[in-house]
């Protein structure tokens, strides 16, 4: 593990989408309750955005998991509204979204990282995150190719590798 890098990680898939579809994917709190979330709110200035308007710079967020009571609470950071989105998580990590095309598909690139380096970080952020962002990206590719959701939306069977 000596040259293992517990600051940051990538992930990639293709998706048979289009460029627009998927990127309001990303940005749109509707949208994200349909492959990532339970519930999304974005707010600025504590000031509700429509739950079908797409995020901008500078915009907060309270991002609700199913089974999880408690928020995760961050900050839009970039959204050029077309293929790049950047956000902050778990605290001081950063998030990029980055889309292009390939003949019928779009690659979506997440680049996870400034990752704290200390135990618990590298426990569940590097390695606790990079598990999850591989679920829902697999999760996002099923939703719009599929149109089938793969969470795990039932209480009474608990935490499972699909929440």
């Amino acid at each position: 593990m000596k040259n293992f890098d517990w600051t940051s990680f990538t992930k990639r898939i293709a998706i048979k989408s289009s460029l627009p579809e998927i990127y309001e994917a990303w940005t749109v709190a509707a949208n994200l309750e349909k492959w990532f979330l339970e519930r999304v709110v974005f707010q600025v200035n504590d000031n509700l955005i429509e739950h079908t308007e797409p995020a901008k710079e500078g915009i907060t967020y309270n991002w609700y998991w199913y089974l999880e009571a408690t928020p995760m609470n961050g900050e839009i950071l970039s959204a050029n509204g077309k293929d790049f989105f950047q956000f902050t998580f778990e605290g001081s990590s950063l998030v990029d979204v980055k889309l292009s095309t390939l003949d019928e598909y779009v690659i979506v690139e997440l680049r996870h990282y400034n990752i704290p380096q200390d135990d618990n970080s590298k426990q569940h952020i590097r390695l606790g995150c990079s598990n999850g962002w591989a679920f829902y990206l697999h999760n996002l590719k099923s939703v719009y190719e599929g149109g089938i959701d793969l969470r795990n939306k039932d209480p009474k069977l608990g935490v499972m590798i699909n929440n």
